[in-house]
């Protein structure tokens, strides 16, 4: 159902009265668009993301002229091309893959099949797309960059006293890589000290945050999936030596680090179910350039910053979400 409301018009037009067209609700089988959303593992940021696109579907009125498939590589991306594949094969007329891996799979399984990706900091370092203005393959998406200087401004005003951050990620994750480098940009700009300890998994979380207490004043971890589906082992490290986890996704904040200008993930998800409507309903992928994140999430964990001694400015409560606040 590559062109539903096309088909749908010129078939009316075929019989000589849109009015009796009206009253037809739902399409026939064949015309319903088969949409294919792949993630990588399961975690409540990702997991949001996919919930919102399948509820903004609905609210935007696809309801009955999509149909949704649903898969999870559960942390093996191994098994992302074979996903892909089983997806192709079963005729779906897109892919959305969420996340930068899933999104690279995507891109390697098709020529031809739409692809609209969601959560992916750097499309252009990942080699999906030669640039943000323009789209020449079949393959577009909603970026979701995060606004690390924001992030430090936050961190100088909370913990003024934190001169050595942490920087915790997984090194085989692009977007958490070009995050870091960012990061490192930023403050070796502005005199702020880093070290950092990389992982490849989340068995490794606990060693390497361990690795750097004693030497670090606060901990940074920008949109790292592999990071952000380990929290509990993070803040078990981190609140134990009384650090606070600066996050890169509010969903972290929500899991228990400090705070964040981060990344709003229904925000994403609606942004993202958008361009899919759009797409489904006739646009071309060249129709859509690449398009960044409309709007950060401020979000500070009352709870977190009260076990760990930290004074929120009231003038920031008025700006910021404010979770678990203690009573």
């Amino acid at each position: 159902m590559k062109k539903f409301i096309s088909l749908l018009l010129v078939g009316c037009m075929a019989l000589g009265t849109l009015a009796g067209c009206a009253g037809k609700e739902e399409p026939a089988k064949d015309d319903v668009y088969k949409i294919a959303i792949i993630q990588p593992m399961d975690h409540p940021s990702l997991n949001q993301i996919r919930e919102t696109i399948v509820s903004e579907l609905d609210a935007l009125g696809m309801s009955g002229k999509v149909e949704i498939e649903f898969k999870n590589a559960n942390g093996d991306m191994n098994l992302l091309p074979s996903i892909m594949q089983d997806m192709l094969s079963d005729d779906v007329d897109m892919l959305v893959p969420i996340a930068t891996p899933t999104a690279q799979a995507a891109m390697a399984s098709t020529t031809t099949v739409p692809v609209v990706f969601s959560a992916v900091s750097n499309p252009i370092e990942a080699g999906l797309v030669k640039s943000f203005e323009e789209t020449t393959g079949n393959i577009t998406g909603v970026s979701n960059s995060i606004a690390i200087e924001d992030i430090f401004k936050l961190a100088a005003e909370l913990t003024p006293d934190a001169k050595v951050f942490g920087f915790i990620y997984n090194s085989s994750e692009i977007n958490s890589t070009a995050g870091i480098e960012r990061a490192k940009d930023y403050c070796d700009k502005n005199g702020i000290q880093y070290k950092e300890a990389t992982i490849t998994g989340t068995t490794d979380l606990q060693q390497a945050a361990s690795s750097l207490v004693g030497e670090v004043d606060a901990f940074f971890t920008p949109n790292d999936n592999t990071v952000a589906s380990a929290m509990p082992t993070y803040l078990q490290v981190a609140n134990a030596a009384k650090l606070p986890i600066y996050a890169g996704a509010d969903s972290m904040v929500a899991d228990g680090a400090l705070a964040t200008v981060g990344i709003d993930y229904t925000v994403l998800g609606k942004q993202t179910a958008a361009m899919i409507v759009r797409i489904v309903n006739g646009e071309t992928i060249a129709q859509n350039p690449v398009e960044q994140i409309a709007e950060y999430s401020n979000m500070i964990n009352m709870k977190t910053a009260n076990e760990l001694g930290i004074t929120i400015p009231e003038a920031l409560k008025e700006k910021f979400v404010i979770i678990e606040e203690k009573k």
